[in-house]
């Protein structure tokens, strides 16, 4: 129950930042409720597949389907509320990087991988979704930009196991780890922390 309430809170926040970009495109709503559905599902497709956990996780349970359906309806609704929060689309994003990445290496150590290969589970987890969402809306995914976003999952994804360490409940461990995503993320943006540029600049 535990997991499946992330899920659920996970498909939520990747679905209104899907809308969002949806709707900053001008999109209709069939494009709105396509954009949605891609971002809020895309990385768990990918996952499931990978791990041969067929047919994948929201063919078999309508509640994801359902989840992003009503969610859509509400942020369609309450969009310019939605758009008074400072950087809505940014919050989201992020929310739902943290909830996938500890989504997928959960989905990982079920499937007995190496905690390497669970961090990667986890980030592309987390991190697919966005692509489709971006691709399909004719923008650079955030992923191969210079902003820190597959990195927070893999440094928070990794914090997992040393949380695991420690002597705290599993749960805490899960959660706290989330949370390392996600103050990552705010963090480097806040402070403008990226990347290193590998092109030279122009003369």
């Amino acid at each position: 129950m535990f997991y499946q309430s992330i899920d659920i809170l996970g498909t939520v926040a990747f679905a209104i930042s899907g809308v969002l970009v949806a709707m900053e495109k001008r999109l209709d709503l069939f494009g709105v409720l396509i954009i949605a559905f891609v971002t809020a599902i895309g990385g768990g497709t990918l996952r499931d597949l990978l791990i041969g956990n067929t047919p994948v996780v929201w063919m078999r349970d309508l509640t994801y389907v359902s989840t992003i359906a009503i969610t859509v309806v509400f942020a369609v609704i309450f969009v310019n509320q939605l758009k008074y929060l400072r950087k809505s689309l940014f919050l989201f994003d992020t929310i739902g990087i943290g909830l996938y990445t500890m989504l997928g290496i959960e989905k990982g150590l079920q499937a007995e991988l190496s905690p390497i290969m669970c961090i990667a589970l986890g980030t592309m987890t987390a991190s697919f979704g966005g692509v489709l969402r971006d691709i399909l809306c004719n923008e650079i995914p955030v992923i191969f930009r210079k902003e820190i976003y597959a990195t927070a999952c893999i440094l928070g994804g990794a914090s997992y196991f040393l949380f695991t360490q420690l002597p705290i409940e599993e749960n805490y461990a899960y959660m706290a780890a989330i949370f390392v995503v996600i103050m990552l993320r705010i963090l480097a943006v806040r402070l403008g922390i990226r990347l290193p540029n590998i092109y030279k600049k122009e003369a």
